[in-house]
């Protein structure tokens, strides 16, 4: 589990929570939590007791995106999920996905989300992937344009760690988890159809505020071309000739 965080006082006690989620699960798990730039001391207690809890302490704020990275460095499990310091999981949410991963062999699996609003209710988010198996790249054929809703959300992934190491958050000030959805055109996986994980709405998140669509088109567009890009770069070509039509004598 990669968290970042500035551990902002607005998002303390939900950061708390997340952990909380995180303490329901069936299954072992390791966090690391990369301090944006933030005081370590200000850690909530329930996190800084914890040994499965790990902090890097980053010295001064570098974003979401690097801060994330930072931490995909200190991994050490077999697989790996990212997640935001404001949201949670449903408690069954690892224990599914691990044993998914582990029966099929597939490199991913995901799930669906579920917006988490301030009265505690919930409403389900059915993403454009439809439930199954999906072979390396399939899950781009539900993203066609950059505009378009995602075809998953990123933080129901549970992947392998080499694979996310090859397909990291995208270097964006924001709509860098956009980026991670490339790790489906690494290798197959698989959609459950139930939700894992609850994203929080709340007037504090970043997607909230004012200033978020003026950079939301272009994020769209780079993530997009990413993962379309990864997908044609990796895909066999059978119709390659390069030993007849290329000579390479000296």
């Amino acid at each position: 589990m990669v968290i970042a965080t500035q551990l902002r006082t607005e998002r303390l006690a939900f950061l708390a929570a997340m952990h909380a989620s995180l303490c329901r699960q069936s299954v072992p798990w390791e966090a690391v939590i990369a301090l944006d730039g933030a005081d370590p001391t200000r850690l909530p207690a329930t996190l800084a007791a914890d040994p499965r809890v790990r902090t890097l302490a980053l010295p001064r704020p570098v974003g979401a995106a690097c801060a994330r990275n930072f931490a995909l460095n200190e991994v050490r499990t077999k697989y790996v999920q990212w997640a935001d310091d404001d949201d949670e999981f449903t408690d069954w949410a690892m224990a599914l996905r691990l044993r998914t991963l582990e029966e099929t062999g597939v490199g991913w699996c995901a799930g669906y989300s579920e917006d988490l609003h301030e009265d505690g209710s919930t409403t389900l988010w059915r993403c454009p992937t439809p439930p199954g198996r999906h072979e390396a790249g399939d899950v781009w054929r539900y993203w066609k344009e950059p505009a378009d809703t995602i075809p998953l959300g990123p933080t129901t992934l549970l992947a392998r760690t080499d694979l996310v190491r090859a397909a990291p958050m995208g270097g964006l000030v924001q709509g860098e988890d956009y980026c991670a959805l490339a790790v489906t055109c690494l290798a197959p996986g698989i959609l459950l159809p139930v939700p894992v994980y609850r994203y929080r709405k709340h007037p504090a998140q970043m997607t909230a505020q004012d200033s978020y669509h003026e950079l939301e088109e272009m994020a769209r567009v780079f993530a997009h071309g990413f993962g379309a890009s990864l997908h044609a770069a990796t895909r066999p070509r059978r119709d390659c000739r390069f030993h007849d039509s290329v000579d390479i004598s000296a």
